[in-house]
């Protein structure tokens, strides 16, 4: 019954994933620079941020969010300052010790701050908010059961965990990473600055 309603969230929801933005720049910056099982663990921060813009979805929130422009203001600052402030600690990265892979700074990533680094930048980013408000509210049908939606969210989580997996596994492989590693601290550094860039283009949008 609710099939074709599905197959459109899943499409709408692939280009979007698919499409680059902060989720992709953190989980192929931790990727690279920090191996494979901060990568993951990214990804998998950045799925379970998706639980957080369904559920606020499913309760309203997300309507009063764009109908406010100062709720709305205060969440780009705060998803703005963040990427903004670890943009700057890439930027800020030194040279790899020769025949190493990279290390952004030297330090063993751990589980949990790469994790936090997936969620914080999908959980705070506006522009996913306004994207589940659209979807909840203007694709998917308000009279669809609140246990159907909430499997739709449930499916969007798992999809993007799926899609970021995909790219934190195919960056952390050690041939992939020692290509890199000819940039070094270069390439960390170039993904500190889009990192930055995205901050600022976070920070300057508006509701509409």
């Amino acid at each position: 019954m609710y099939w074709t309603e599905f197959l459109t969230v899943a499409l709408i929801h692939l280009l979007a994933v698919a499409s680059p933005g902060p989720d992709f720049a953190v989980v192929l910056k931790e990727s690279v620079a920090h191996g494979r099982r901060a990568g993951l663990f990214t990804a998998w921060g950045v799925g379970t941020g998706i639980l957080l813009h369904v559920a606020y979805s499913l309760l309203g929130i997300g309507l009063l969010v764009s109908q406010s422009v100062l709720l709305f203001n205060l969440l780009k600052y705060l998803a703005a300052g963040y990427l903004v402030y670890i943009g700057i600690r890439a930027l800020r990265a030194r040279p790899a010790p020769e025949l190493a892979l990279p290390q952004a700074d030297g330090v063993l990533r751990t589980a949990r701050a790469a994790f936090v680094a997936g969620f914080v930048t999908n959980g705070l980013n506006p522009k996913a908010t306004l994207f589940f408000l659209s979807l909840f509210t203007v694709v998917i049908n308000p009279h669809t059961p609140l246990t159907v939606q909430a499997g739709y969210g449930l499916y969007l989580a798992v999809a993007t965990a799926l899609w970021f997996t995909l790219v934190a596994l195919l960056f952390s492989h050690d041939r992939v990473r020692r290509g890199f590693a000819r940039l070094g601290h270069w390439f960390d550094r170039l993904m500190g600055g889009v990192l930055v860039l995205l901050g600022i283009k976070i920070a300057f949008s508006e509701l509409r």
